[in-house]
């Protein structure tokens, strides 16, 4: 299992697991966390799983795709820790991984 942590806008914290394989739009939505809409349900269609990926562990994914920068033109509050969460999948050496959450999507 892989541990994923959510940090909400106000600072709350909540850490669910995730089977390897999964994205991190997988674990928000089957544990019911706030704040990601995943609209387009995990097509790279939309920005509304926007999210930051905390350090050090945006040094450990996988870069974005050439779709998912387009995308992310879109996300509030956009900078260099912005993925979407549909286009990160887990595996055992992401365990722990730490992704911010925005105040809104778009």
């Amino acid at each position: 299992m892989v541990a994923v942590t959510f940090i909400h806008p106000d600072g709350s914290r909540e850490t669910h697991e995730a089977a390897a394989g999964d994205t991190i739009m997988d674990v928000a939505l089957d544990h019911g966390v706030a704040g990601i809409i995943a609209q387009c349900g995990g097509a790279c269609t939309c920005c509304t799983c926007h999210c930051w990926i905390e350090a050090p562990w945006l040094d450990c994914v996988a870069p974005p795709h050439a779709d998912e920068l387009e995308m992310l033109e879109y996300a509030w509050g956009r900078d260099a820790r912005s993925r979407l969460a549909c286009q990160v999948t887990l595996d055992q050496s992401l365990s722990g991984i730490v992704v911010a959450l925005p105040e809104e999507q778009a």
